[in-house]
């Protein structure tokens, strides 16, 4: 009888350690979908680039993110589908990345000049299905990186 019960107990310890696995796995998951992410830490976001489109029924807009070091980078493209001509709005300034992945963008030059009022996004960096993204904390948008873009 002893043997049963310690039998009994071997096998449902191996299931719950089983279960455990798989629970933490969907967590892991579900986590991900979420856009939280705890080991992003050692990710370089150095010489990235970023990318968001967006279409309208009279244009399309496409802006660019490029981060090099602290430095970086925004680029506001719009394409008129009627006239067919694009204009550009390209600003500078700087990033700063925190401990919990929040990287805050300070663009206080518009094409050199400085603007009175600096354009400020802050975003949310994650990693879904090896993809780097960044999310808008504002919009929700997500700027996807622009290597993953091209490899598929």
């Amino acid at each position: 009888m002893k043997k049963i019960v310690a039998l009994f107990l071997f096998f449902s310890v191996l299931g719950l350690k089983a279960q455990y696995g798989s629970i933490n796995a969907i967590l892991d998951e579900l986590e991900e979908r979420r856009g939280v992410n705890k080991n992003l830490k050692n990710v370089s976001i150095d010489n990235v680039k970023f990318v968001l489109i967006k279409e309208f029924d009279d244009h399309t807009e496409r802006n660019f993110i490029v981060i090099k070091g602290k430095q970086a980078t925004y680029v506001e493209v719009f394409d008129d589908k009627q006239t067919g001509q694009s204009t550009s709005n390209v600003f500078s300034g700087d990033i700063v990345r925190s401990k919990n992945e929040i990287i805050s963008l300070r663009a206080d030059k518009l094409e050199g000049k400085k603007i009175p009022i600096a354009l400020t996004k802050t975003f949310l960096m994650t990693k879904q299905k090896k993809i780097l993204y960044l999310i808008d904390i504002n919009t929700q948008e997500r700027w996807i990186e622009e290597g993953s873009i091209n490899k598929k």
